[in-house]
């Protein structure tokens, strides 16, 4: 029984930033973030859009696309960590949205549901939903990554924002990819990035000793919750690394491959917090399978070895062949955290169409990662439909048609000081305002689609 990507579509903001201009004002050298780090352009999110509006805007594109019946659609499962509420699941807004287009009450039998482990939500989400269609081969589901990957501004992880969603449809014989059953796993209970509930006393924003009534909040502390994370990009890093190695070699084990398996991947998807994290990590699986090469490489110690190892043809080639594809739109929309390894696949594929690659039959794997921090690697087979359906996306030439926004906008945006969208949207969903008077619907967001 094949299951999987059946079709895919996406959503990015039609705002950027270009990181030569985010490296100018931050007195960075342009070449160490553009050469260095594979980064071009930063999306940001425009005054009335968010995760919501991004993934219903990507699931709306799959459905108009596909022509899809949505009484055939048993689940919607979103993978996202930027959530907007404690309690109400993003899945449940992009419902009523989609509703609103199509029908009232038209996905009322639709399970839906909201899945968080940092950047790997997604893929926990699509590995359900693709087993749910193992036993209920008749059904059909969509599995959404949707997330805005927003940093302090001057911190370190400031020039790898961006923000976007990726949209799945999931069912038997799929058109795209049809995934193994087999699935390499590696966890560990880590702080390397979270976004934790912090707290401040209310004496320190009110000057008041007594504990008084400040905006509903009787508490004398207050909690606050940032869009952006707390992390430690170096312990990140090695958590990524030492996951994704466990992962591989828990794949092996549960695949029964005792050969070098990514000899057999046509193409390499990784989580891609930026554009050139795949290329900078997967040398230590490539070193750990090709030890015979390491040791041949010149230099006194193991360092110096491996940095010969990342310059050698050997490991050129298999960075060009395997993991540039998945590059090419990472750069150019930047890190999109769940979505991120999902942006890497269409990137890979709509490139591979594009240069009229024949990869039908042909194996691909995956190595995803989620801060916190878990690692899965698993693999996939390319399906004979698989140029047309990816054809439809046209993801290269939206990339292109995007517009740049000064630094001054991008500052403002940052700090949410604008009221009023840069751009009029078009034929897309957005949001319209947040309830704040009544007590019975306060924070409650609504949003409309605009023609």
């Amino acid at each position: 029984m094949k299951v999987g990507i059946d079709a895919i579509q996406f959503d990015i903001p039609k705002l950027y930033l270009p990181i030569s201009t985010l490296a100018t004002h931050r007195a960075i050298e342009p070449d160490k973030l553009i050469k260095g780090l594979g980064l071009q352009k930063m999306s940001f999110l425009d005054v009335n859009q968010d995760v919501i509006t991004l993934g219903a805007n990507a699931v709306f594109k799959l459905i108009e696309q596909e022509n899809i019946n949505l009484a055939s659609i048993a689940k919607i499962y979103i993978g996202t960590e930027s959530g907007v509420d404690n309690s109400k699941p993003v899945a449940s807004y992009i419902l009523n949205l989609i509703e609103s287009k199509f029908g009232e009450n038209s996905l009322q039998n639709c399970d839906v549901v909201d899945l968080t482990f940092a950047c790997i939500g997604a893929v926990d989400a699509l590995q359900t939903c693709v087993d749910y269609i193992r036993l209920n081969p008749t059904k059909k589901a969509i599995v959404i990554a949707s997330d805005n990957a927003k940093y302090d501004l001057n911190s370190t992880g400031e020039y790898t924002q961006g923000a976007g969603a990726i949209a799945m449809l999931i069912s038997l014989n799929p058109k795209i990819i049809d995934f193994s059953k087999e699935t390499g796993v590696a966890t560990s209970g880590v702080f390397d990035f979270f976004k934790p509930k912090q707290t401040i006393q209310k004496e320190a924003i009110t000057g008041k000793t007594t504990n008084e009534n400040w905006f509903d909040i009787l508490e004398s502390e207050i909690t606050i919750v940032k869009d952006q994370p707390i992390f430690d990009g170096q312990y990140s890093n090695a958590c990524y690394i030492n996951r994704i190695t466990e992962a591989y070699n828990h794949y092996k084990t549960e695949s029964k491959q005792k050969e070098i398996i990514f000899n057999h991947w046509e193409l390499i998807l990784m989580h891609l917090p930026y554009c050139f994290q795949g290329r900078r990590t997967f040398i230590e699986i490539f070193a750990k399978e090709n030890q015979e090469l390491l040791d041949k490489q010149e230099g006194a110690s193991f360092k110096d070895k491996m940095k010969a190892l990342t310059k050698s043809p050997e490991y050129l080639a298999l960075v060009q062949s395997k993991i540039y594809p998945s590059e090419i739109a990472s750069g150019e929309v930047g890190n999109i955290y769940t979505g991120s390894i999902f942006l890497g696949l269409l990137s890979a594929l709509y490139y591979s169409a594009n240069e009229n690659s024949d990869l039908t039959h042909k194996k691909i794997g995956f190595i995803a990662y989620g801060s916190g921090s878990k690692s899965k690697v698993f693999e996939a087979e390319i399906q004979p439909d698989w140029k047309n359906s990816i054809l439809k996306t046209n993801l290269f030439e939206t990339l292109e048609n995007r517009t740049a926004i000064d630094f001054i906008t991008y500052e403002k945006l940052h700090k949410k000081e604008l009221k009023s969208a840069v751009l009029q949207p078009k034929n897309e969903f957005v949001l319209e305002r947040i309830e704040n008077d009544n007590p019975l619907l306060k924070g409650a967001r609504y949003y409309n689609f605009i023609e």
